[in-house]
């Protein structure tokens, strides 16, 4: 061989082994900068999904909250609710008790009447107070009706004004 030849087989082998180092020097660089880009993706998708799951975590621990403040407004209406009942059926015993015996009394002075005028005189005054007594009762019956469903509807009420208060806040 030649000199001539042996120089270029050595410059062929020099660009080759060049060569050959660049590309493995290329694919290195190409590996490690896919790991990195492959290493930021996940870290990326890593990031959203927490994100995510935070975000779906704390609507339905909201959800949850929302649920249990409702049932106790349920729960104090139904409590309301139930008093005036309670109250409303107090009155109407005390009131029916009242009532019989003012009646009792009444028919036990009509017995004692001397004449008719007077029977007539005692069963009219009987009457008008046994109305005026009665118009009374409906009166307090009726108060007691109206503040009990007031106060039954107010835990309701506030959990609706709540409620329509935060979604005008989210818009």
């Amino acid at each position: 061989m030649t000199d001539a030849v042996k120089k270029t087989a050595d410059a062929v082998k020099g660009s080759t082994d060049k060569a050959q180092a660049n590309f493995q020097a290329g694919a290195e660089q190409a590996k490690a900068t896919f790991q990195a880009n492959a290493e930021q993706a996940q870290a990326a998708g890593a990031k959203v999904f927490r994100e995510a799951a935070d975000k779906s975590a704390a609507g339905l621990s909201e959800l949850n909250a929302q649920g249990k403040q409702n049932l106790e407004a349920m729960v104090a209406s139904a409590a309301a609710a139930q008093k005036g009942v309670e109250t409303l059926s107090a009155q109407s015993v005390a009131f029916t008790k009242k009532s019989w015996e003012d009646g009792v009394a009444a028919a036990q002075g009509m017995t004692q009447a001397r004449s008719i005028q007077e029977l007539l005189e005692l069963q009219t005054n009987w009457a008008k107070s046994a109305t005026e007594a009665y118009l009374a009762e409906v009166t307090r019956a009726t108060d007691v009706m109206t503040a009990s469903v007031k106060d039954s509807f107010k835990p309701i009420n506030e959990r609706v004004t709540a409620s329509v208060e935060k979604f005008q806040a989210a818009r």
